[in-house]
């Protein structure tokens, strides 16, 4: 406290001065239950991959747009005014058109008034969807590693997160593991499939499992199908066209992985209508609605085609392959997955076998980014050595990487392509 000395005629006082307010705490300004999560890996190394000049196969987003048609079609409407707020569901023909994809892909009947809602991308449904259908303390079971938004989601909600582990290298889980943790508190499964980080598509005795574990215990289940169409060498089983699970489950996808148009954030959710009115419930305090002009558009993109499906498949699976092979002839172990953008390699056998020091040392040693896919997991062991690479990029892009890498593991025999 300070104290300050005022002069008045004839009088001399001292006048003690408080401070209007305490100073704060600039190291607990965050909510502790976002505390652990920091600034993501992809921020991390996507900064390092601009320092170092290296080429991004870290972040899972494509370096080419999608069609031109649908570009054309968010141009029409901002030009004929869709501009304001769309519905809080999401514009009628958008919620239509994703009603008509499901029949027309799993034979899944929605209405489109009451079983479809728009969001900002899967992300804010699968947030919204755990925030509208848990309590503080209730438990979500997820498969491990996870997509890092799930934990935050699961925090923000004030649930308890429990992992099960899937393991390298063909993924495998065992049931028996999920039913030794579950609790009367268990509330959600939360399911991936096609699986990011690891490109693993769960099979129909996998998903069946599953869905009898569900129904025992009377859990909702919460299914991100993001990657839905890059299932590449496995056929995609949408969880709740199993027996007892249409009631149960609510369905999420998008249209940034499907159609390459990431930054436009258009996704859904899909269900039964009480599903998706907890998922509304929170979805409308979050974003309230989102992206009118890009709504409009992909309603048309979901019409595409089969050819476009089946060509987009065949695409990511020539450029998967590509990486796969390039990493393999550098002696890497590769777990190329069934499905999604990614690939992971294993370093386990290799001096260098952890995955974190790898990833940050790659770029300045190679001009490289990747993921170390530990980052993922609670149980920090199973994914220590283990790096996630994005194939969805051009070919030109993933041949200059490779090039890159043989140069730094001491295969320098090709000359520089420009990319």
């Amino acid at each position: 406290m300070e104290a300050t000395t005022i002069e008045i005629p004839s009088v001399r006082c001292v006048v003690m001065q408080q401070p209007l307010y305490a100073p704060i705490d600039r190291d607990h300004l965050i909510n502790r239950a976002l505390a652990e999560f920091g600034t993501t890996i992809f921020a991390e190394m996507s900064a390092l991959a601009i320092a170092t000049n290296s080429i991004n196969l870290g972040q899972g987003f494509p370096d080419t747009d999608g069609p031109e048609v649908i570009k054309a079609a968010a141009s029409r409407a901002i030009a004929d005014g869709h501009n304001q707020y769309p519905p809080g569901r999401g514009i009628a023909a958008l919620r239509e058109a994703v009603a008509q994809h499901q029949a027309r892909f799993y034979g899944i009947e929605l209405d489109p008034e009451e079983e479809v809602l728009i969001t900002a991308g899967a992300t804010e449904a699968v947030t919204a969807a755990i925030i509208g259908l848990c309590e503080p303390g209730d438990e979500v079971l997820l498969f491990e590693p996870y997509y890092d938004s799930y934990v935050a989601a699961i925090a923000i909600a004030g649930a308890r997160r429990v992992t099960v582990a899937l393991r390298p290298p063909n993924w495998s889980f065992d049931i028996e593991e999920i039913r030794r943790v579950i609790t009367p508190r268990s509330r959600v499964l939360l399911l991936n499939s096609p699986h990011n980080p690891t490109g693993k598509v769960f099979s129909r005795e996998e998903l069946a499992a599953i869905a009898e574990f569900a129904i025992a215990h009377n859990l909702i289940v919460i299914t991100d199908e993001v990657y839905e169409h890059l299932s590449l060498t496995a056929e995609h089983l949408p969880i709740s066209r199993f027996p007892g699970m249409s009631e149960r489950t609510l369905t999420v996808s998008s249209a940034g992985k499907t159609f390459s148009f990431t930054g436009w954030k258009i996704g859904w959710a899909s269900g039964p209508r009480p599903l998706v009115n907890a998922t509304l419930a929170a979805k409308q305090f979050l974003t309230y609605v989102n992206g009118a002009p890009f709504q409009v558009a992909i309603a048309e993109a979901l019409t595409l085609p089969d050819s476009y499906f089946s060509q987009l498949r065949l695409q990511m699976l020539s450029q998967r392959d590509l990486l796969g092979a390039g990493l393999r002839r550098l002696d890497f172990e590769v777990l190329l997955g069934q499905g999604t953008y990614f690939l992971n390699i294993d370093l386990s056998s290799r001096q260098d076998s952890d995955g974190l020091s790898f990833c940050r040392e790659l770029p300045g040693l190679a001009g490289v980014v990747a993921i170390p896919t530990a980052v993922f997991f609670d149980s920090k062991e199973i994914g220590r050595s283990l790096v996630r690479f994005a194939f969805c990029k051009r070919p030109a892009v993933i041949e200059e990487a490779l090039r890159r890498l043989r140069i730094a593991f001491g295969e320098a025999t090709v000359s520089s392509p420009i990319v």
